[in-house]
């Protein structure tokens, strides 16, 4: 693009218009490169910001700034980060959104909302509201007193208001209607509530219950869209049976992933498909895809040696069984020395490499509409 500006008629003369003929040569050549600019900055900023809701797969640090014990501000989470900087996000380097937002040629980590390091200026290309340990059942985010989704919604009604204030209405209504809003949840609802606690399962049939979930889901993006969304990514479940936390509360009887939780999960996706295939119908001008992580992650899961991985049941933190969060830490002394062996990094949640693998996947498929 950039070699044709050589090509400019910018040549010497010796009449006696040749100042008026260099002057309209270099207005033609400042022209031609306003233009190549113009055309340039349109290409980055069809998506100015990624926005982000939902649970730990996602969060960027956010619980560290509300009161409970779901946390990861310490080593060794965020080993492999930036100066080895543990951030709150439950991995030991970047999550998946990170990728997906430098893969789109923005930064390559989204902050937190409840972060007060940044700005709104900061915010304006990259925003997290998600909350580690929540879901779309309120209920669920009541386990460990974490942010619910409605919480992460009006968190995000004030970040609009920022944006007008700072950036002016006509700028910040480009923003709220250009940005790629990203959606990954669900998990939570069923591990952590649904198979554990009684009340819901007391309450719902499990087809009941992933019904419910959906209508939570459908009220959601409902509002993102009345709040001017426009392109959004609605995240399906992994193969959660798959997960090393599930993985070793069967290892006595001799299982591998939990074919039943697996099962779950591929039923739920299938309801946020139609979901997602029933709302580009009734919402005018809406872009919404399903951004499935499910067969990827059981492909590495699989087949972990096509992707350079090693390890695939046990995770790098401690001994891969029941750590998590606080129970991941500097004094756990068998957490691996390669994380990228490894396909978990805790019980729960992937390594930076397995991240980059989910993000470049996604962005290869259903997010590609927005590139």
């Amino acid at each position: 693009m950039f070699a044709s500006i050589h090509h400019c008629p910018c040549t010497n003369s010796s009449s006696e218009s040749l100042a008026l003929f260099k002057t309209m040569n270099t207005l033609k050549c400042t022209l031609f490169l306003l233009l190549v600019f113009v055309h340039t900055f349109t290409i980055q900023a069809k998506v100015p910001s990624i926005i982000v809701f939902g649970d730990s797969t996602v969060d960027s640090g956010n619980n560290n700034h509300i009161s409970t014990i779901l946390k990861s501000n310490f080593r060794p989470y965020g080993r492999d980060f930036t100066n080895g900087q543990p951030t709150g996000r439950f991995s030991n380097g970047r999550i998946v959104t990170d990728f997906i937002s430098e893969g789109f040629q923005l930064k390559p980590a989204i902050p937190a909302y409840l972060d007060s390091s940044y700005s709104i200026a900061d915010f304006a290309s990259g925003v997290c509201f998600a909350s580690a340990g929540t879901g779309y059942d309120d209920a669920t985010s009541n386990v460990l007193s974490v942010m619910p989704l409605r919480k992460e919604l009006e968190y995000y009604k004030e970040y609009q208001q920022r944006l007008r204030d700072h950036f002016g209405k006509e700028i910040a209504e480009k923003i709220i209607g250009e940005s790629l809003y990203l959606m990954s949840m669900g998990t939570n609802d069923f591990l952590e509530n649904y198979y554990i606690l009684p009340y819901r399962s007391s309450q719902y049939s499990l087809e009941g219950y992933q019904h419910f979930l959906c209508g939570i889901a459908r009220n959601f993006i409902q509002e993102l869209y009345s709040l001017g969304a426009r392109k959004i990514s609605l995240g399906g479940l992994p193969p959660m049976g798959c997960l090393p936390l599930e993985r070793a509360t069967r290892i006595l009887y001799g299982s591998d992933c939990i074919q039943e939780y697996n099962t779950v999960a591929r039923n739920f996706n299938m309801k946020l498909q139609d979901l997602v295939i029933n709302l580009n119908k009734e919402l005018p001008g809406i872009q919404l895809v399903f951004s499935n992580p499910y067969d990827m992650l059981l492909n590495i899961i699989q087949d972990p040696h096509s992707f350079g991985f090693e390890s695939t049941a046990k995770a790098c933190c401690a001994s891969g069984m029941f750590e998590m969060s606080y129970l991941c830490n500097n004094f756990s002394t068998s957490t691996c020395k390669d994380a990228d062996k490894y396909v978990f990094w805790d019980s729960f949640h992937p390594t930076q490499k397995t991240n980059a693998v989910l993000a470049k996947h996604a962005i290869s498929n259903s997010l590609a509409v927005f590139l």
